[in-house]
């Protein structure tokens, strides 16, 4: 197994599992991701240990983080934007699941004060990115749900989503950033799978599939032909040295042109 792929294959179990232990000595991240499952009316109270983001997997959910509603319903991955609840250490969140639900949740051990916030899709743009690139081969969506955009600066993490087409490329060209980063894979079949660049190794990616991408190793992702692949991606920001805009190779960033001159067959 590589060391860097973590494997749910099987699924998950209702309650908390826990999939990337933040504090774990082989995760320089310093990043965890766990899932949480609800039966439909079960409830669930938790203190964020540290800064917590609750993304909305599939589902529907009431609740309240600290004195904000929410009201939440996903229906799917792919073609629906992201919900979100992003809260500092201590706030309080409550919620009651309207049927069967599922978030995945992404942690950090900062303490630095920011008010908590709801994102619905509303508040998500569905970026259509890499439109006319090489003959859409790289077109997908892209979410970003937070970022020092849209963040104060004592926010640590960033947090989106990709959903990458059938038989597509995403995060292409390859890039890198000295930002450590983690994705968590779905598809839209469960025998659905994919391919991930680490550096110079590739591995195979299916469902429930979480990889974690060191510090300046490009990665750029490929979809199998019929299935759809999402993936969430979070970063956390290095003291001084924020995430912005990656750095695509070089050798390859030539494909970003409009005027790309790249093969094509004469006929199909």
């Amino acid at each position: 197994m590589n060391e860097h792929i973590a494997t749910h294959r099987n699924g998950f179990g209702d309650g908390l599992t826990e999939i990337v232990a933040r504090g774990a000595h082989d995760n320089p991240s310093q990043i965890g991701l766990a899932v949480l499952r609800l039966k439909r009316g079960e409830t669930y109270e938790v203190s964020a240990r540290g800064e917590t983001a609750w993304l909305l997997m599939s589902g529907a959910v009431r609740g309240r983080i600290g004195d904000l509603e929410l009201s939440f319903a996903r229906g799917s991955l792919f073609d629906e934007s992201a919900s979100c609840v992003h809260a500092p250490a201590g706030a309080k969140l409550t919620l009651e699941a309207l049927e069967d639900t599922e978030f995945t949740v992404y942690d950090c051990a900062n303490e630095r004060a920011f008010a908590a916030r709801i994102f619905t899709p509303a508040d998500v743009p569905n970026e259509k990115r890499g439109r006319g690139q090489v003959g859409d081969r790289a077109l997908r969506y892209v979410r970003t749900i937070f970022d020092h955009s849209n963040s104060p600066e004592s926010v640590q993490l960033v947090l989106g989503e990709v959903v990458t087409f059938p038989g597509g490329w995403s995060s292409y060209p390859p890039h890198h950033h000295p930002q450590h980063e983690i994705y968590h894979y779905r598809f839209t079949h469960p025998q659905g799978y994919g391919h991930a660049e680490l550096g110079d190794a590739v591995v195979k990616v299916r469902q429930f599939d979480t990889i974690r991408i060191p510090a300046g190793y490009d990665h750029a992702q490929c979809a199998a032909p019929g299935y759809g692949m999402y993936y969430s991606w979070v970063i956390r920001h290095l003291p001084g040295n924020p995430y912005t805009v990656p750095e695509f190779t070089a050798e390859h960033a030539w494909t970003m042109r409009p005027d790309a001159a790249y093969w094509r067959p004469e006929s199909q």
